[in-house]
């Protein structure tokens, strides 16, 4: 064994090495997941330490997760570092955090002065791809474009475009989305009157019963409006049945009519959405605008319904309630009206006063929750201690003084009505009964200001939903699916003629530059060329998702710019790398390319696409997919995918990596399926990165990295140029990214690579000391068995766990 070895060992007992206390100068622990105490596994290390590096270990058990950093010893080396595995007990999985990495980062140069004597002091040297990993990703070129974006298709959060406030065309228009309910609204109008009125004479009624109950006169009143007292009451409980039929009445109209509106709007913006490019969802979080379809409408259908009869109840009680203010008390009323600018002033103090009140209320309502909460949080060690009276008698104490703040504020609002009209009644100005009418009264005008108030902010709150709705409402698509020629076929040549293009959100970054090819009638072409080269983007021109920024897009001499994106895109079929499908059967997902397919057109389309497994299915075409066919495989999602186009028949055919993600065996299902596409006479267009896809073309497009062809021609042609395109773009990809690259030192790789894995610093550890056998340096406790045991190299991070878990096993 080397002198100076760091060995690091995961046990609980290792008596030959101290144990680092936690916050002490040589150990830092670093939180991360639970933070439970560290119980039976401890670190050991060395008693030396060395005083500027530091290697981490991630320690990760069933329950528990810590990091630990460690300081190592001076005269330690690169490879002066065992992972002692004999010892790894308890824990499920252990990562030795780039140990070499460290050391290496920490070699001595000369940099820096010593302020103390003057001399030259060691500093760290970071190699140079260490130092870029410190320092990040530098910005290109291509990011700068990139942050100058373009969002004018975004819709506001508020609906109100470049500070538009709302105002009265607002309000109107929202109304007007009544305007087809507006018969059955009307009849609901009606039963709002009646049940108003009947609920404004019931103050009155209950103010002559009063003086009724109140007379000391024998021959008293013995009628009430023309009424003997016993009609006089059946009529009043047929009136108030009367209310309550036409309050329930009117309840259900409103709450039908709501429904109706919330349904027509979603359904008219659902249309208005499905309608709008490519642009406008790039630009929009589709989560606004699922809210903008359900709670909006929601807000805009209350707010036009209930909260519009809410309005209209609170405007008739107040308007009624003052009326038979006056009706009962003229006097009072006149009083009333006489104190109206001296109540305007004092209500100023008078509000300062509640408003104090208020804030003391809600203090004292927080500290009860806070007593409650930590009390009952805590009852056990409230118990041990016998202060279960106590703690009542806390809780009871602030009860007491929230109450007491409640009487208070209700003394300072009752007080002013209670004075005048107390005296008016000692001097017989009004009787009980009038005085009872006349508050009732009082209450309802009050109770109508507050539901005026609270109809005005609802209402508010309707006409910003309103807006927002009719933001996406009011949206023309740049691209309008159905405006144009219609198109009958899409065979022909396919021409791209000096296309420019940029997406509408990143105008600054351009996709293509000068983009010009042309693909003959019925040939199966493959688009290839690097990550971002705009493989893709092809395909969304062709289906018009996007115009392009220059230049002009041809099938059969046409310019699709003018033809009808709808009628388009019906004669172009789409497999795309990760096929959607929607939930429900298969059939249905099937003719979804084709709505009015028959059954045999449906079965024949799917033997096209070999989905033979349908028949392993009990319900077989009628089986259900699930959401996004998560009931299904890759590989039967893409040949249901395959099916969906083929059932079009479509003139051109676009597959976008459509095999990509598949394994081998079902790659070789979906491959035999798209042979027979290629046998058609229709046009095939292949995004494809594997091989065996572009050997099977007619033409290869090479695309490069600036948004022009690089190459074109037939593989033979291609694969025949040595420094062509086309060749170096094979050769990247079968090296992983590594062909052409300058080798450099051992532990650098490549430039392109960086710095070495873990897994491939572990492997290099354990190499070094695959000739070493184990030294336990007089450690009591040590397996025999164990000693003398070598690791071999393992080959990936899976390899080396799965070693180094054997290893520990005793």
């Amino acid at each position: 064994m080397r002198n100076s070895k760091l060995l690091t060992t995961f046990s609980s007992r290792i008596p030959s090495y101290r144990i680092a206390p936690l916050g002490s100068p040589h150990f830092t622990s670093i939180p991360h997941g639970s933070q439970r105490p560290f119980t039976k596994t401890a670190v050991a290390i060395c008693q030396n330490y060395h005083p500027r590096i530091q290697t981490l270990v991630s320690i990760q058990n069933l329950d528990l997760q810590r990091q630990f950093a460690f300081r190592t010893p001076p005269s330690t080396t690169t490879n002066a570092i065992e992972l002692h595995a004999s010892r790894y007990t308890g824990l499920n999985h252990t990562r030795l955090f780039s140990a070499a990495r460290s050391l290496r980062e920490q070699v001595p140069s000369a940099a820096a002065k010593d302020p103390t004597n003057g001399t030259e002091k060691s500093k760290p040297a970071i190699p140079p791809v260490q130092d870029e990993l410190h320092k990040g990703f530098e910005r290109s070129e291509k990011a700068s474009q990139a942050a100058h974006i373009n969002l004018s298709a975004r819709l506001a959060k508020d609906g109100l475009a470049h500070g538009k406030q709302a105002g009265i065309g607002e309000i109107w228009r929202l109304i007007k989305i009544a305007r087809p309910e507006a018969k059955i609204l009307s009849v609901a109008f009606v039963l709002l009157l009646i049940s108003s009125s009947v609920s404004m004479s019931i103050p009155f009624s209950i103010g002559k019963i009063l003086d009724i109950a109140t007379n000391t006169n024998p021959d008293g009143l013995k009628q009430l409006f023309g009424l003997s007292l016993p009609w006089f009451y059946a009529a009043l409980a047929g009136v108030l049945t009367l209310g309550a039929a036409a309050s329930y009445g009117r309840i259900i109209i409103l709450r039908i009519v709501g429904e109706r509106i919330v349904a027509r709007l979603r359904s008219r913006l659902f249309r208005r959405t499905y309608i709008q490019d490519a642009e406008f969802f790039d630009a929009n979080r589709v989560g606004d605008l699922i809210s903008r379809l359900s709670s909006d409408t929601i807000i805009v259908g209350k707010s036009i319904t209930q909260n519009l009869s809410d309005g209209l109840r609170a405007g008739v009680s107040g308007a009624a309630g003052f009326g038979m203010m006056a009706y009962v008390s003229l006097k009072l009323s006149g009083i009333l009206a006489l104190l109206l600018p001296p109540v305007a002033v004092a209500a100023f103090f008078y509000g300062r006063a509640i408003r104090n009140l208020s804030r003391k209320i809600q203090k004292n309502l927080g500290t009860l929750t806070k007593i409650a909460e930590e009390r009952l949080g805590n009852v056990k060690t409230s118990q041990s201690f016998a202060g279960e009276r106590l703690e009542v008698s806390r809780y009871n104490n602030q009860v007491r003084r929230i109450f007491e703040l409640g009487k208070k504020e209700s003394f300072i609002s009752a007080s002013f009505f209670s004075g005048v009209s107390g005296g008016m009644v000692q001097s017989g100005a009004i009787s009980i009964g009038d005085l009872t009418s006349f508050l009732m009264y009082t209450a309802y005008a009050g109770s109508s200001m507050f539901g005026l108030s609270s109809f005005y902010s609802e209402l508010m709150k309707g006409v910003g939903a309103a807006s927002r709705l009719f933001e996406l409402q009011d949206r023309h698509p740049t691209i309008s699916p159905t405006i144009g020629t219609k198109v009958k076929s899409a065979q022909g040549p396919i021409q791209f003629k000096h296309v420019q293009f940029s997406y509408p959100t990143r105008p600054a970054v351009a996709i293509f530059k000068d983009l010009d090819f042309e693909i003959p009638q019925g040939a199966h072409v493959a688009i290839v060329g690097p990550s971002g080269g705009g493989k893709s983007t092809i395909a969304s021109l062709l289906l018009r998702f996007y115009n392009p920024t220059k230049g002009n897009i041809y099938i059969d001499g046409c310019d699709i710019a003018t033809v009808n994106a709808k009628s388009l895109r019906r004669r172009i079929g789409v497999v795309s790398q990760e096929p959607v499908l929607f939930s429900g059967t298969i059939a249905e997902n099937i003719s979804y390319g084709k709505p009015e397919a028959t059954r045999a057109e449906i079965i024949a389309a799917a033997r096209k696409a070999n989905c033979q497994f349908i028949s392993d299915f009990p319900e077989g075409l009628d089986t259900h997919v699930g959401a996004r066919g998560a009931q299904l495989s890759g590989g039967q999602k893409q040949r249901i995918a395959i099916a969906r186009a083929l059932i079009k028949d479509p003139d051109i055919l676009i597959l976008d990596e459509a095999t990509s993600a598949l394994d081998a065996e079902s790659e070789t299902l979906v491959n035999s399926a798209l042979a027979a596409l290629f046998r058609g006479s229709n046009t095939t267009i292949s995004i494809a990165h594997r091989l065996s896809t572009i050997k099977r073309s007619d033409t290869i497009i090479v695309l490069d990295s600036d948004g022009r062809v690089a190459e074109q021609g037939s593989y033979k042609e291609l694969s025949s140029k040595p420094g062509g395109a086309f060749v170096k773009l094979m050769e990247w990809q079968m090296t992983g990214g590594e062909s052409g690259m300058t080798p450099v030192a051992h532990y650098e790789g490549s430039a392109s690579r960086g710095p070495p894995s873990e897994a491939e610093e572990l492997q290099q550890m354990l190499q070094d000391g695959e000739d070493e056998e184990y030294d336990d340096g007089g450690e009591a406790g040590v397996d025999e068995q164990h000693q003398g045991k070598k690791l071999e190299p393992a080959k990936s991070d899976e390899e080396v766990g799965a070693r180094a878990g054997a290893a520990v096993k005793h």
